[in-house]
């Protein structure tokens, strides 16, 4: 009984390792960590995180991940960002937090799009096409979960780029991480046994770069909608 157990454990670690190294092999030349030497794509996806850690203190890894948005947009790398990530209430809403940042940092609000039914990576990049009409984007977010995203998104035929956003050191994100390491091996089963769907899709509404976007009456309400600029 021993063995039998010691031997699914070995074969359990053995597939965690496998689909960790899959993931990030099959995409590590696809994530860049300079803003001169990335190649534009028109969108960039800022991918949803707290702004808050879970002791209450500002969280780096949101920070980083608008900053570079920023960053990308006013080099002219990015024309438009997606804003993608969960609002389950008034009080906590990572879309129009991201929006309220960016705006901040001198992006324009008719240059940004908030999806607010991105409630996890899966649903956020195949909204980003079915619903949004992307074909190519820029992935934004930091290192370790580029990797997953990425894989993602090259799994569902996007031409895609990440751009890796500062982190905080290892010491204080390791639960993080650790978390990521079975998130990898997840996206592998959800992508390639499961056919996971995401959550929501709704109607389709393209973002287009040519300033001639389709209007939206679409309100925060209705997650799957693009949204108004947020009140101040």
């Amino acid at each position: 009984m021993l063995m039998l157990l010691t031997g699914l454990l070995a074969a359990l670690g053995l597939a965690v390792l496998a689909c960790n190294l899959w993931v990030i092999q099959s995409t590590d030349a696809f994530l860049y960590d300079s803003p001169t030497a990335i190649p534009p794509k028109g969108v960039g996806l800022v991918l949803g995180t707290s702004p808050w850690s879970r002791e209450g203190r500002a969280n780096a890894h949101f920070r980083g991940r608008v900053e570079s948005a920023a960053l990308l947009y006013k080099r002219g790398a990015l024309q438009h960002v997606l804003l993608s990530g969960a609002n389950p209430s008034d009080r906590y809403n990572e879309p129009r937090a991201m929006y309220k940042a960016l705006a901040e940092l001198g992006v324009d609000g008719q240059d940004m799009t908030l999806d607010f039914a991105g409630f996890r990576t899966l649903d956020s990049v195949v909204r980003a096409k079915q619903i949004f009409g992307l074909d190519e984007l820029t992935l934004i977010t930091q290192r370790f979960h580029a990797y997953r995203a990425v894989f993602i998104a090259r799994h569902l035929g996007l031409d895609v780029v990440a751009y890796t956003a500062p982190t905080i050191p290892r010491r204080r994100s390791y639960r993080t991480e650790i978390r990521e390491v079975f998130a990898r091996v997840k996206a592998v089963l959800d992508l390639f046994f499961i056919d996971k769907q995401p959550r929501f899709l709704g109607e389709r509404e393209e973002i287009r770069l040519d300033g001639d976007q389709a209007e939206s009456n679409a309100s925060e309400s209705s997650p799957s909608s693009r949204s108004a600029p947020p009140d101040s």
